[in-house]
């Protein structure tokens, strides 16, 4: 069903939203819970801050996946990143989200680091990184590459840059991951319990609509690519509600002003040029096959990994913290015996409390009035 401005008019509205709202209580009436996952941190922010979990219960049951990737990054992939702030002559670049997320110690964040005089800086882009390592040629400037497909592209073309400029001060310890191989595992689980997926619109922006195509054809699921406004979401959760109580799975593209079918070609042909799938190390879900990207040979003297001798490993996670259940859908993040107890935003124990995509911070920013 396409969308269209006027749709989404439509449901920005009250009286539109309460028309999709009872239409969902009305189809969901006197069966189980229609149990979703939304799979993007900015969905899980958007859900939140809209309050749609509590307008859709008790009919359907919104739960958060492995949608941020600062979560889903294992605390030993962390602690290589600390180790770099114990070698001198290094400006470590990083986005904001990492500053505070915990290795296997608990408060030793990159905040702290800098704090004691490690030379740690945030930036906003990959291009960012390169422009620190053009100012500071008599310094070494390593770029912490962390997201799913949809900062993968800038990435590879600031590693085309350097390559290009003969920048040798610059490398990137690659902590990318890729979306299908990650939800694939989660899927194969045993306790994975889920009706439908509403799917990322930034990662289909690159990959395409049809990159998800494999969740109804191979596991029977209704898919979603969805926009983020509360209509956008509130819209795609009623299709999803559609599909699985009419028995009907299949893939719609609810963000068809952004998303096309087959995504973004310059994106992928840049992201192939640089990258290759490799195992990657995921909190919560373990190793996963193919599931991360590493530099191939013709770009690897830009691998910090290889360069400093960077070991990655699960790390440990702190005692009581279930954020590897969060993000696996399995809690609820009020479930987690720390949430809002021990761990708080202003002293997070677990990356999910950090992350301004992270399903603890955004159920503790929008909690309900006390």
């Amino acid at each position: 069903m396409p969308w269209t401005d006027s749709w989404l008019k439509a449901f920005r509205s009250p009286a539109g939203a309460a028309g999709l709202a009872e239409d969902i209580r009305r189809r969901t009436a006197g069966r189980a819970p229609v149990r979703i996952m939304e799979i993007c941190g900015t969905h899980t922010m958007a859900i939140a801050k809209a309050g749609l979990r509590t307008l859709l219960a008790p009919g359907v049951e919104l739960i958060s996946g492995p949608g941020c990737p600062v979560c889903v990054t294992p605390a030993g992939e962390i602690d290589a990143a600390l180790s770099l702030c114990e070698r001198p002559g290094i400006i470590l670049a990083t986005y904001g989200d990492l500053m505070r997320v915990p290795g296997s110690v608990r408060g030793d964040t990159l905040l702290a680091r800098r704090a004691a005089g490690a030379d740690v800086r945030t930036v906003y882009s990959a291009a960012d990184a390169v422009d620190l390592a053009r100012a500071n040629p008599d310094h070494e400037v390593v770029f912490l590459g962390v997201g799913f497909e949809t900062t993968t592209p800038g990435t590879a073309a600031c590693v085309l840059d350097a390559a290009e400029s003969g920048l040798d001060n610059f490398s990137v310890f690659c902590l990318l991951k890729r979306t299908e191989p990650a939800l694939r595992a989660l899927l194969d689980a045993p306790d994975c319990a889920v009706d439908a997926l509403l799917c990322p619109g930034h990662v289909a922006a690159i990959t395409g609509a049809e990159a998800f195509g494999f969740l109804p054809r191979d596991y029977q699921l209704p898919a979603v690519v969805s926009g983020f406004d509360a209509g956008d979401v509130l819209y795609s959760v009623w299709r999803l509600v559609c599909m699985v109580c009419e028995g009907a799975p299949a893939l719609e593209n609810e963000y068809s002003r952004l998303v096309t079918g087959e995504g973004n070609a310059a994106a992928l042909a840049i992201t192939d040029q640089v990258f290759q799938p490799v195992d990657s190390l995921w909190r919560g879900l373990g190793e996963i096959p193919a599931s991360g990207l590493a530099l191939r040979p013709a770009y690897a003297r830009y691998d910090a990994a290889a360069r400093y001798g960077l070991r990655r490993t699960r790390g440990t996670e702190p005692p009581g913290c279930r954020c590897g259940s969060v993000i696996r859908g399995l809690l609820h993040p009020e479930q987690c015996p720390l949430f809002g107890k021990a761990c708080r935003p202003e002293d997070p124990v677990g990356p999910c409390m950090v992350s301004s995509e992270g399903a603890c911070a955004a159920a503790w920013k929008y909690r309900p009035a006390e």
